[in-house]
């Protein structure tokens, strides 16, 4: 057995089929334990740092940064027996550049690449864990067994192995042409048999088109990275089709801004930019949206902050507004729950669990993780759970799975100084609420005007499952929450 092991990138999330190296954590050299976290990687999703699948030494590092890899391809090779004496033949030769040195034939031909049945879940690492789990990227998972992925645009069918083509390369400022036997990374699907195209739709997408007898390959997916989505199934089941809509990206506008001769400045859209560019566009010809507008006096409800910022158990937590509107939010959500719910063609989903979305802006662009199962939680839990949330996403390590399964969105868009606006849903929810700025504003208090705390929310919604009543009813109730949160926790709980 080979001591030279390869570690192919994984796939960080369902259904993303590849990412960008963002930042290498070591270099050719370094002596790596198991576990050690060994490169960043940017997918459409999020940011994730990636552990080490072997203890040992870096051999050589295959993509320098700024690269985006494909899902399976090799990025680092690790000898993991760095004590057992020199290799036949030197691994690598040394660059100018230091960090991405070139393999030498010998090496390359002696890098084992683990079989199709040593493959583990897309994020698992290591050996068994305490209790029979596996270890993960975050906490634990109960899959101990070889995991399968769709196949992918591109992907080297199995009889290819033998062309030279395939082989992965190291990048290096002079590359030198090298004789080395071929090392490709074992295509995988969700199926015994042979790949039969690159079809991109999750399980229980593919479990509907297999009811409804429609055939995943003669559809073209409106999902992110073209994936098949249950509306395409449900619309060509019905025999109706959607035209694609044109996708309209605003490129941001960043302080260090570098411009060329032309004086203008060229932004690439991946990454976490590109799949929100997607969705909100899906989202915005596919959901039909109305707004509605509301301004409270919260005047007692910023008071009642003040208060519980006072008392022991709650002073080495940050309380803020927001915690008050995801409060009303989820109260709200139980006298109506038909707003948490999801429009799947010929059915409406209603929930009854609320995954409470909240919009963070990061560098990388406007990311949505959700508080699990937000309603179940007393007031502190979600105090706790949005702090840690937004904590979180400001240092760009939110998890995919933080990212998926939301059901309900709120959009702060107050602490930039916005009163409101028109906020557009997140794909698969009904309903997403922009929280404006508190101003102190001239308000008419008991006959007479005073100064008063107030603040404007805007709930935009889908209005094919949301008519005009219950979503005035739904907003509403937000508002008589922050107007007075002490007597609505009386009176609805």
């Amino acid at each position: 057995m080979s001591r030279i092991k390869t570690f192919n990138l994984p796939d960080l999330g369902e259904g993303l089929t590849e990412g960008e190296i963002l930042s290498w954590l070591v270099k050719v050299g370094d002596t790596i334990e198991l576990n050690q976290p060994i490169v960043e990687v940017e997918t459409a999703k999020a940011a994730v740092e990636i552990p080490a699948k072997w203890a040992g030494q870096v051999q050589a590092i295959f993509h320098p940064e700024g690269t985006t890899v494909e899902v399976g391809t090799p990025i680092i090779a690790i000898d993991t027996d760095p004590g057992a004496g020199p290799l036949d033949a030197p691994s690598t030769t040394a660059t100018s550049g230091g960090d991405l040195p070139t393999p030498s034939a010998a090496s390359l031909a002696a890098v084992e690449v683990a079989p199709a049945e040593g493959m583990v879940e897309p994020g698992l690492i290591g050996g068994p864990a305490p209790g029979g789990r596996t270890a993960v990227l975050v906490g634990y998972g109960p899959r101990t067994t070889a995991a399968k992925r769709r196949p992918r645009k591109g992907a080297v069918p199995a009889q290819a192995a033998a062309a030279p083509a395939a082989t992965p390369q190291p990048v290096a400022p002079a590359p030198q042409p090298v004789a080395a036997a071929p090392v490709v990374a074992p295509a995988r699907n969700g199926h015994d048999g042979p790949t039969t195209g690159a079809v991109l739709a999750k399980p229980p997408v593919r479990k509907l088109a297999k009811d409804l007898g429609v055939e995943l390959a003669t559809l073209t997916g409106s999902g992110p990275l073209g994936s098949i989505t249950r509306e395409d199934v449900q619309r060509a089941a019905s025999g109706t089709t959607v035209a694609a809509q044109p996708l309209t990206v605003t490129a941001p506008a960043t302080a260090s801004a570098s411009f060329g001769a032309d004086r203008e400045q060229r932004i690439p859209v991946k990454g976490v930019r590109k799949l929100t560019a997607e969705n909100m566009s899906r989202s915005a010809f596919t959901a039909p949206h109305v707004t509605e507008f509301l301004t409270v006096d919260v005047t007692r409800a910023m008071k009642a902050l003040e208060r519980l910022r006072g008392r022991r158990e709650w002073r080495d937590v940050r309380v803020s507004p927001l915690l008050l509107v995801a409060k009303a939010v989820l109260l709200a959500v139980k006298r109506h729950p038909m707003v948490n719910s999801t429009w799947a063609g010929d059915e409406i989903v209603v929930k009854e669990y609320v995954n409470l979305g909240i919009a963070a802006a990061t560098e990388r662009g406007l990311i949505v993780p959700n508080v699990k199962d937000a309603g179940r939680l007393s007031l502190r839990e979600l105090a706790d759970a949005l702090n840690d949330l937004v904590q979180t996403a400001k240092s760009g390590r939110t998890s995919p799975a933080d990212m998926s399964g939301g059901t309900l969105t709120i959009t702060n868009v107050g602490v930039f100084g916005v009163d409101t606006g028109t906020p557009i849903l997140p794909p698969g929810e009904s309903a997403i609420l922009a929280f404006g700025a508190v101003r102190e504003m001239p308000w008419v208090h008991k006959g007479k005007v005073k100064p008063r705390q107030v603040t404007t929310l805007g709930l935009s919604f889908d209005h094919r499952i949301i008519d005009g009543e219950l979503g005035s009813k739904f907003l509403r109730d937000i508002g008589d929450f922050l107007a007075d949160p002490e007597a609505a926790l009386l009176a609805w709980t």
